[in-house]
């Protein structure tokens, strides 16, 4: 029946195939008893990342080591180092200089001896959720590096299907929630906001990726709304309600693990 009132999709056609094919390239290299037995819903609460350190760079290093833990990779070799300070952009109360190229969030290589080494901009410290949604993207890049057959669409591709990993490893509240943020700043001589925003996906792609994850695992979708952002949870509630009109979940169920050979 014809309905002007029915919403549109959440993510374009083109954008949920996406999606899809991604998770059955995620599922049939990594998938299994990895994914469906051991992976988790990592939760941006201190019973997942303990709040007690020292100084940045030990709260850098300490989330990275959980991070690793919670995706399966805490054998897996990674050097981690901070990047260089980013430029002071305002240079007088009323001032900011523009147009200047910042750090990225985060960067990630490895050598012919498969040693990784991640390195992070100092400002993540800052911001507990973009630090773990980085760290969470860049151990996604090792992973699926090990992948005998690009993702979908080619190399070229790769970055838009690591953030979709970083979810299937169990970290997509803190990607949907790093997605977009909004901050106001205020002094006795200046007022203002900024928005910034981390990986390759917006907040409502993102929250179709976590949807499916919640699905595929069988998990409750309250474990995660206390934690979602405003507009994430209502993102998220929209992936659900379209994935239980679809039969998306039950053909990702049939895909067939394949290990790989490390």
């Amino acid at each position: 029946m014809w309905n002007p009132f029915r919403k549109k999709p959440l993510l374009t056609e083109q954008g949920t195939r996406f999606q899809i094919e991604c998770y059955r390239w995620l599922l049939t290299h990594f998938g299994g008893d990895d994914f469906y037995k051991r992976a988790q819903l990592v939760l941006p609460t201190c019973d997942y990342f303990p709040s007690i350190v020292d100084s940045n760079e030990s709260a850098a290093q300490t989330t990275l080591k959980q991070v690793m833990k919670y995706a399966g990779m805490e054998n897996w070799p990674v050097t981690l180092q901070v990047q260089e300070e980013d430029p002071n952009l305002r240079v007088a109360p009323t001032l900011t200089v523009q147009n200047v190229e910042q750090s990225p969030l985060g960067t990630f290589s490895v050598d012919e001896n498969n040693q990784a080494t991640i390195t992070y901009n100092p400002k993540l410290t800052d911001d507990p959720t973009q630090m773990v949604a980085t760290f969470a993207h860049e151990l996604s890049h090792y992973l699926t590096g090990t992948a005998p057959e690009p993702p979908p669409g080619g190399w070229e591709n790769w970055e838009f299907a690591t953030d979709i990993g970083a979810t299937f490893l169990g970290f997509g509240i803190f990607q949907a929630n790093a997605a977009f943020n909004f901050r106001q700043h205020s002094s006795v001589d200046a007022v203002g906001w900024q928005t910034s925003g981390g990986g390759y996906h917006t907040e409502a792609e993102h929250s179709y990726a976590l949807a499916i994850f919640l699905q595929l695992k069988g998990l409750e979708p309250e474990i995660a709304f206390p934690h979602c952002d405003v507009n994430v949870k209502g993102y998220l509630k929209r992936a659900l309600d379209e994935l239980d009109r679809s039969n998306v979940i039950a053909e990702l169920k049939e895909v067939a693990y394949v290990p790989r050979s490390l």
